[in-house]
């Protein structure tokens, strides 16, 4: 019988199908080592709205939309719900000058802010980056826009931004954040256990991404899935996106 290290060493070398070329160990594919860009101060418009970075006007209408509606910063780590539209503002300016997350607003097609999400835990030289601090007011929520907004962002991560890993992680309690991931295309690949305290409480984190190999298809799904033939004409969608980013697709 084959020794656990033959075995070892067989399994990775069918997966990778890279060589060391002096020692014959197996390692990864050789990768450009071009670092991808920084986000940047960019408007990315849509059918249905569009994404702009986010300041301190947005703040009013950000806070008309979210306010009294506690149960969408539940499994947020560090903040809210906010007491007051002073205080809320306030998180919103300081939001707003950070370069780590970079923070864009949602807007929707009557010019409302109604969103806000980041691009952040960013390493351009390992061309990594993550979409997280996804905060959807009510009015937002199984939207069109909700999911063009997640379009747009990834189509600039991959397509401006040059990165070839796109990350989305989650309280693993956090059953409405895991089911969006996955159905715009995001792949499970594990829960760290005790990950975070968050707000006083364990935290275990559902890790999620998407692949730049994998752009290709899923963005020819967003755009099948956003289409106008895939809505009737009281704007329920024909076609559901989690089944057109199924395994069997």
């Amino acid at each position: 019988m084959p020794s656990s290290t033959h075995f070892s060493t067989t399994t990775a070398r069918a997966v990778t199908e890279h060589l060391h070329p002096q020692t014959g160990q197996p390692v990864g594919a050789p990768v450009d080592g071009k670092p991808a860009a920084l986000p940047g101060p960019v408007t990315l418009a849509g059918r249905f709205g569009r994404i702009e970075k986010l300041k301190s006007g947005h703040a009013p209408a950000l806070w008309d939309a979210v306010k009294d509606h506690d149960r969408i910063w539940t499994y947020i780590t560090s903040y809210g719900p906010f007491s007051d539209a002073e205080t809320f503002s306030a998180w919103v300016v300081a939001r707003a000058e950070l370069d780590d997350p970079y923070s864009y607003a949602i807007i929707d097609a009557a010019g409302r802010a109604v969103g806000v999400f980041a691009l952040m835990a960013i390493r351009p030289e390992h061309r990594v980056i993550e979409v997280g601090h996804v905060v959807y007011a009510p009015v937002l929520q199984r939207t069109p826009l909700a999911t063009e907004a997640q379009y747009l962002l990834a189509r600039y991560v991959f397509e401006t931004l040059g990165y070839r890993r796109y990350e989305w992680k989650c309280d693993a309690l956090n059953a409405a954040s895991r089911r969006a991931a996955l159905r715009y295309g995001f792949t499970l690949e594990g829960i760290f256990r005790q990950h975070m305290i968050g707000k006083g409480r364990s935290r275990d984190t559902a890790w999620l991404a998407m692949l730049d190999s994998k752009w290709p298809a899923r963005k020819a799904n967003f755009e099948r899935w956003l289409a106008a033939d895939n809505f009737t004409a009281d704007g329920k969608q024909i076609h559901s996106l989690s089944a057109l980013n199924s395994p069997a697709q």
